[in-house]
């Protein structure tokens, strides 16, 4: 069994290894969709999967998602979900992490899983010289008051889905047109502001192991669908 370090917070499941999707930029609505079905057909032997992607341009509403708090979407649409949180932004540059775990059988919490995350964002921060943290009061990885990445989970049937938004180098303007998660003049930062040259994909394949190890489970480093 691996060594997972001294910041993970589960135990690595011996013979069941996640599987690593990179899925590039896919439409919203239908990746939502996909992640539902995945989770109410899987069972106790399925492997869990986590998907990295970016998004097209799209405003999403938790299930408690207040009305006020989309100041001028204009002609970016707005979807409903069925998420915790309030509206956040995706757009092209913009890692986009799903993390679709049996939380049961890695003997998880949710704020187990919320604290795996953040740490994992947190160290590919300080990877690249930026020093980021998680906040317990408002869920997600902040430089000093700007907010780097935002999180949104379900659980159901003891499985988590949705998860985290990493901004790396996109427009952040599409954030003014919303209180993000709810909070008024809450500004965003990204990577490239922040001193870090890398794309999505270089992101992915560096968080990957990150959030492995914060997880605590095993992953041999290939990613499905790719030689």
């Amino acid at each position: 069994m691996s060594d997972t370090g001294p910041g993970s917070v589960g135990r690595a499941v011996r013979g069941q290894q996640p599987r690593m999707r990179w899925l590039g930029r896919v439409e919203y609505e239908p990746t939502w969709r996909g992640m539902q079905r995945f989770t109410e057909e899987r069972d106790a032997r399925t492997p869990d999967e986590i998907w990295f992607l970016e998004h097209p341009p799209v405003f999403t509403q938790g299930m408690n998602g207040k009305a006020e708090h989309l100041l001028a979407p204009g002609d970016i649409p707005v979807v409903a979900i069925d998420r915790g949180g309030q509206v956040t932004y995706h757009g092209p540059g913009q890692l986009v992490v799903y993390p679709m775990l049996d939380l049961r059988r890695l003997k998880l919490g949710i704020r187990d899983l919320v604290v795996a995350l953040e740490r994992a964002i947190a160290r590919l921060a300080a990877a690249h010289d930026i020093v980021a943290a998680g906040r317990r009061d408002a869920p997600g990885v902040y430089v000093g008051q700007r907010k780097l990445a935002s999180l949104g989970l379900r659980v159901r049937r003891g499985a988590s889905f949705h998860g985290l938004a990493l901004n790396v180098d996109m427009d952040l303007d599409p954030f003014r047109r919303i209180n993000p998660c709810g909070y008024q003049g809450l500004e965003m930062t990204q990577l490239k502001d922040l001193g870090a040259a890398i794309g999505v994909r270089q992101a992915a394949e560096e968080l990957a192991p990150l959030l492995c190890g914060e997880l605590g489970i095993e992953w041999d480093g290939e990613w499905v669908g790719e030689e």
